[in-house]
């Protein structure tokens, strides 16, 4: 028996009838499958119900990879490698619909990459994805609520997002101490053009870098101490970074973006 390794926030799904849920969500078909921390294999096996056309696994750890293999044998195609370090465009030729019970600790690090690397070819169609229930607040919440910050405006930029379900820690084996969620993810045909998605991530970071503080400070240390740009928005300076929406951060960026130009 294989077992979970907390060095890489390991907790397996195991309950069938989350399961069958999430592999339910979509049609599935003779699609084209990337599951991301696939463990012991049994969402695989649910998803391989569901007759897709090929499935690919992401699965770093060196021994559930070699399990993986013996379970599905020619079923997937086990990619023994950390998920951060590959190129996600590279995978496939053709589109990828998504699954991921994706490690605790480094599933916002894996969603922000993913989100800032999107090309002029949108590698995935949908992403189901399971969170940490406080960070899939974070992610859905909107502007003037305590969990609104950098990674809200990140995916909700590229992103419409849905709420799926929650998750109990009775799901997994070993049991988490906390919930989980479900959330599907799916690209935005229309989105606010910018020239450089980093740039994004640096005004969001810098903004959110003291939230609780008027934005005054981070402002002027973008913008040069110049208010031009504040009026032209329509920003309030005393505002908090929380107070501000999405079209307001985009429209900053954008402003950033003419000003090094």
């Amino acid at each position: 028996m294989i077992k979970a390794k907390k060095s890489l926030g390991q907790n397996f799904l195991i309950d069938k009838d989350v399961i069958y849920k999430i592999v339910n969500i979509l049609e599935l078909k003779n699609k084209n499958i990337l599951e991301v921390g696939p463990g012991t294999g049994n969402l695989t096996e649910g998803i391989l119900k569901k007759n897709p056309k090929r499935v690919l696994v992401v699965e770093k750890d060196n021994n559930l990879a070699s399990a993986l293999y013996e379970k599905f044998g020619s079923k997937i195609e086990v990619i023994n490698k950390d998920i951060l370090k590959i190129n996600e465009n590279s995978l496939s030729d053709e589109t990828l619909t998504v699954f991921g019970n994706l490690p605790y600790n480094i599933s916002t690090e894996i969603l922000c990459k993913w989100i800032l690397n999107i090309g002029e070819r949108i590698w995935f169609d949908y992403l189901i994805l399971m969170f940490q229930k406080e960070v899939a607040e974070r992610i859905i919440s909107n502007f003037d609520s305590k969990n609104y910050g950098r990674l809200t405006i990140l995916a909700n930029w590229r992103l419409d997002i849905k709420k799926i379900c929650d998750v109990g820690p009775l799901s997994f084996q070993p049991k988490p101490k906390i919930d989980s969620t479900v959330l599907l993810f799916r690209p935005k045909k229309k989105f606010f053009l910018l020239k450089n998605s980093k740039n994004l991530e640096k005004i969001t970071r810098i903004f959110f870098m003291h939230r609780r503080k008027m934005i005054k400070k981070p402002y002027r240390q973008l913008f040069n101490d110049n208010n031009n740009t504040a009026s032209k928005i329509g920003v309030d300076l005393n505002s908090r970074p929380q107070n501000l929406d999405f079209e307001t951060y985009f429209k900053l960026t954008k402003e950033y973006e003419n000003l090094r130009s």
